[in-house]
């Protein structure tokens, strides 16, 4: 009887609290934030933000790009993310599944006046506009020569990306799978929520009573998948089992869950049910928590339906920002390292919410973990779960 279980191979990840997967690490143990004022150009400088202290000449150089390199910063820490993830495998049988929402906008706003007066002398870039663009760059650049594709489902883009590239694999339609996403700051998105009121101007704390909004970040996170058949037979030893993987949507409104939060509970539900298991079974959620009035409240809310008691649960968007499409893959790849360092991360709050019983995790906590559950939650309700488990 073979295995259909999906093994994740590789994983790699850049955010505001490391470069690379070791530097995450350190930081989460530390319980150490990345947020703080943009200092990469940004004209917003009251605000707090995940930014990534790497300037795009500075990754560019640390990739060793040529001039005809792509020039989006989502693209730039797409491969950065993608070339940790990918390292000691073959890609020419590679399916790359990547998510965004803004792909490369940040180059068509410093070009826009440029281009508003008849200057073209940089019109090529608006070829990095779309938002596939980073994934045919990442599959460029890794000689990725299977299937490719682009999600964008907001703020749930990536988790949905590492569930198709599960369900590629699970129906043999691929041998293996980078999935992830990535997505940059830009004055596009840093607007967009402005004008919802949904950021915070100080450092964000999810699931706190005085929660004020969220502190937007950047990055990107991609983990490799295959059957775990497959890695055994070929001796790549999996650092961890992705086990279950939902994507509900429950319209309730453009911007907002459901207020009875029944999208991220049939989400959660439906991944541990996937993957055979019960609600006791899970040891810790890293929850989406963006530290908006609406999600906070309808995802916990969902989590006291679902679990009794509801397991010690944190947001790490207290320590990265919100990466937007990147989010589902990074907190993804945050719960492989909490199960192989036996961590439950901190959030910044530890207060209960009116209307509640159960708070966040206030400080790092070592613990032996089997089971992690990873939200993610989308404008349009679009509400996906990943369950996580030990692989040993």
């Amino acid at each position: 009887m073979t295995d259909q279980r999906i093994a994740i191979t590789g994983a790699g990840a850049v955010c505001s609290i490391g470069i690379g997967t070791e530097e995450i690490a350190h930081a989460l143990l530390d319980g150490r934030s990345g947020i703080g004022h943009p200092l990469l150009g940004l004209p917003y400088p009251d605000l707090h933000v995940g930014e990534v202290r790497l300037s795009n000449a500075g990754i560019r150089e640390r990739l060793g790009l040529g001039a005809d390199g792509p020039r989006s910063r989502t693209a730039l820490l797409a491969l950065i993310a993608a070339q940790e993830a990918v390292t000691g495998h073959g890609n020419e049988s590679l399916a790359v599944v990547s998510a965004s929402t803004v792909g490369g906008m940040d180059l068509s706003e410093d070009h826009y006046d440029e281009w508003r007066h008849g200057r073209f002398s940089e019109a090529r870039v608006a070829m990095e506009h779309p938002v596939h663009a980073h994934t045919r760059a990442i599959a460029d650049a890794l000689g990725a020569r299977a299937f490719s594709t682009t999600i964008s489902t907001a703020c749930s883009s990536s988790a949905n990306a590492i569930a198709l590239g599960a369900r590629l694999l699970r129906q043999g339609r691929a041998e293996r799978v980078l999935a992830g996403g990535a997505d940059a700051l830009c004055r596009f998105t840093i607007e967009g929520f402005r004008s919802l009121s949904a950021m915070d101007p100080g450092p964000c704390r999810p699931f706190a009573p005085d929660r004020k909004g969220m502190n937007l970040g950047e990055g990107a996170a991609y983990l490799m998948l295959e059957r775990l058949d497959d890695a055994i037979r070929e001796g790549r030893e999996p650092l961890a089992i992705l086990g279950g993987w939902s994507n509900r949507n429950d319209m309730h409104h453009a911007t907002a869950t459901s207020p009875d939060g029944r999208g991220p509970y049939l989400a959660m539900k439906d991944a541990i049910d996937i993957a055979g298991l019960a609600p006791s079974d899970i040891e810790h959620i890293n929850a989406h928590g963006t530290a908006t009035e609406n999600n906070d409240d309808t995802e916990l809310r969902a989590m006291e339906r679902l679990f009794d008691p509801v397991p010690p649960f944190t947001s790490t968007k207290a320590l990265t920002g919100h990466t937007l499409a990147a989010a589902g893959a990074l907190e993804a790849v945050i719960a492989v390292q909490c199960l192989r360092l036996g961590l439950i991360p901190c959030s910044r709050a530890a207060d209960i919410m009116p209307g509640h019983s159960a708070s966040p995790v206030p400080a790092p906590i070592r613990k032996q973990l089997h089971n992690v559950l990873s939200n993610s939650f989308g404008f349009g309700g679009n509400c996906s779960s990943l369950l996580l488990m030990n692989a040993a």
